[in-house]
């Protein structure tokens, strides 16, 4: 058996990685992917995104994120959700709302989010 390439649909990364990428059943799933700029100012950006992630992992059909961003303030967030539904349902949570508006008047100079159905996902560790 060569256990150096891993399904991430059907086994968790190892543990050193696990903090760094979601780990996702089997597809079909889906991705709300969000890449933003930041914009200079901070007023509560990083407290409001620590509850972000949190209240999104108590949401009802999360799967788990992945996120990065750069020097210059350019980043990524891929969440996983089960349906569109669970998308639907987290995007008009009230909370989140509040969250963004404050992104859409304060902290993002622009920002995209697409959402797309995963149909297939594998992985390698080495």
């Amino acid at each position: 058996m060569n256990t150096s390439i891993l399904d991430f649909s059907v086994a968790e990364p190892p543990s050193a990685m696990s903090a760094l990428f979601a780990a996702t059943p089997r597809p079909p799933y889906y991705a709300a992917i969000f890449t933003s700029l930041r914009s200079p100012v901070d007023q509560g950006y990083g407290e409001m995104a620590d509850r972000m992630a949190q209240l999104a992992s108590l949401q009802a059909g999360y799967l788990g994120a992945e996120s990065s961003r750069d020097a210059q303030g350019f980043g990524i967030t891929v969440s996983y959700w089960e349906s569109e539904q669970a998308i639907h349902e987290w995007k008009h949570n009230a909370e989140h709302q509040i969250a963004q508006e404050k992104g859409h008047t304060t902290w993002y100079q622009h920002f995209e989010l697409r959402i797309a159905k995963v149909e297939r996902a594998y992985g390698k560790t080495r």
